[in-house]
């Protein structure tokens, strides 16, 4: 039997129990309007379903979407109350409670799962006894999530990652002709350069406050109660100081000078920006040629309405000094929305003659150049393209930015001319595009 505390909690957030209509229930839970997700789960008996990513990237909105299309009946389990937190410790007592409530086979979704104290044992205790019923579980940070729950869970999840909206999200042209497909995807890309992709962001109606809305519950909430950052004013000089530098390589000791915490500070701040995918940290390619630099990483943010609100502001793309490295971080969270986090690498090529390729991408033992242009792309590729092909024969060489080209050859390498809205189609002809891991 459940405590009085958690009975009455679960009573109140689960109307069905008392006999509400189920269906109708569900419904309410999934926002009005609704951008359909290319990313999809599938509920399973014999392993937890767990959804990972940003705060307000739409995760809940996934899971409610798949229940709604399920004839289970579900039991909401929101482990941000805090008599579900402290209470719910033991496996074996949660199913005893659960044959008290629910028909068996339901399906139970433990909203912020990383809030219980060992989220990881305890999910692995109610996988492990093979009840009759489906777990899934949301969790913001994969920071504190993943420290728990990767061991525990081996072999016993299907761990899905939720970013914000993609521009094949926001702007679907199946069944549009071409030409006004086009025309869509380029005004869907110059917005998602300027306010990002958040699903509250592109909805509302005031996408600033939207965005303000975001940081500050990020900045304030996550940095200060979760994660009990000490020096709230340094992190945030730290983010905005991330977002001045996009595509540019971490200087970590001159950003500690600035922030005026310690260098290792410093780096401990950014991988929580990294693991709560705020930011990302990427690495250098290093494929054994002498001449690369192989140290520091490169920053670039998950979207770019975050960014913005850091730093730049909300100006229209076209007359703006920052205008490249809008694009280019654009494309970044692009690969991102279709790569696999786990199976796939996003790297940057640069050796020490100073030549540089923006993205390489490694997948399924292929490797992938890609050049980012702000502009109209010439038919010339630059001293870096042309050293890295030379050196690395990747499978293929993009060159992403507006206008048109006629695809050739360099060697073995095919290279082709395409724009920001086409790396899901052109890198889904190697991958399913989704983030779904073991």
């Amino acid at each position: 039997m459940f405590s009085d505390n958690i009975a009455n909690v679960l009573l109140a957030d689960n109307p069905w129990l008392e006999g509400a209509d189920p269906v109708e229930w569900v419904s309410r839970r999934i926002p009005s309007p609704f951008v359909e997700r290319t990313t999809s789960v599938t509920l399973d008996s014999e392993r937890v379903t767990l959804v990972v990513g940003p705060r307000q990237a739409g995760k809940s909105t996934l899971i409610w979407k798949t229940i709604l299309g399920d004839t289970a009946p579900c039991l909401y389990v929101n482990c941000e109350e805090p008599s579900i937190a402290d209470g719910l410790t033991s496996p074996a007592l949660f199913l005893q409670g659960l044959d008290d409530l629910v028909p068996r086979g339901t399906t139970v979704f433990f909203e912020e799962i990383q809030r219980l104290g060992e989220a990881g044992l305890f999910l692995k205790g109610l996988v492990d006894r093979k009840p009759p019923y489906r777990f899934v579980a949301t969790g913001s940070s994969s920071y504190d999530l993943d420290a728990r729950t990767r061991e525990s869970l081996a072999g016993r999840a299907d761990r899905t990652l939720l970013l914000p909206l993609s521009l094949a999200e926001i702007s679907p042209t199946r069944g549009v002709l071409p030409l006004v497909a086009r025309q869509r995807e380029g005004d869907a890309a110059r917005a998602m350069a300027v306010y990002g992709g958040y699903p509250a962001v592109h909805l509302g109606p005031n996408k600033e406050a939207a965005l303000t809305g975001l940081v500050e519950s990020f900045v304030i909430r996550d940095a200060s109660d979760r994660f009990r950052i000490r020096h709230t004013s340094s992190f945030r000089t730290l983010l905005e100081l991330m977002a001045s530098q996009v595509g540019n390589l971490c200087n970590f000791s001159k950003w500690a000078e600035v922030a005026g915490i310690s260098a290792d500070t410093v780096r401990d701040y950014a991988d929580i920006l990294d693991e709560t995918h705020i930011v990302r940290l990427v690495r250098p390619f290093a494929g054994g040629k002498r001449a690369e630099i192989t140290s520091a990483p490169k920053v670039y943010f998950v979207d770019n309405g975050i960014r913005n609100r850091l730093f730049g502001g909300f100006a229209p793309l076209g007359g703006r000094a920052d205008r490249g490295a809008l694009v280019e971080n654009l494309a970044f969270a692009e690969l991102l929305k279709c790569t696999n986090p786990l199976l796939d690498g996003i790297r940057f090529w640069r050796s020490k003659g100073g030549a540089e390729v923006d993205f390489v991408v490694e997948r399924s033992g292929d490797l992938f150049g890609l050049e980012i242009k702000a502009g109209r792309m010439g038919r010339g590729l630059s001293r870096g393209a042309r050293s890295f092909i030379e050196a690395y024969s990747p499978r293929r060489f993009w060159l992403i930015g507006e206008g048109d080209g006629e695809d050739f050859r360099i060697g073995e390498t095919e290279v082709g001319f395409a724009r920001v809205g086409d790396l899901r189609r052109l890198l889904g002809e190697n991958g399913s595009g989704t983030s779904t891991c073991p």
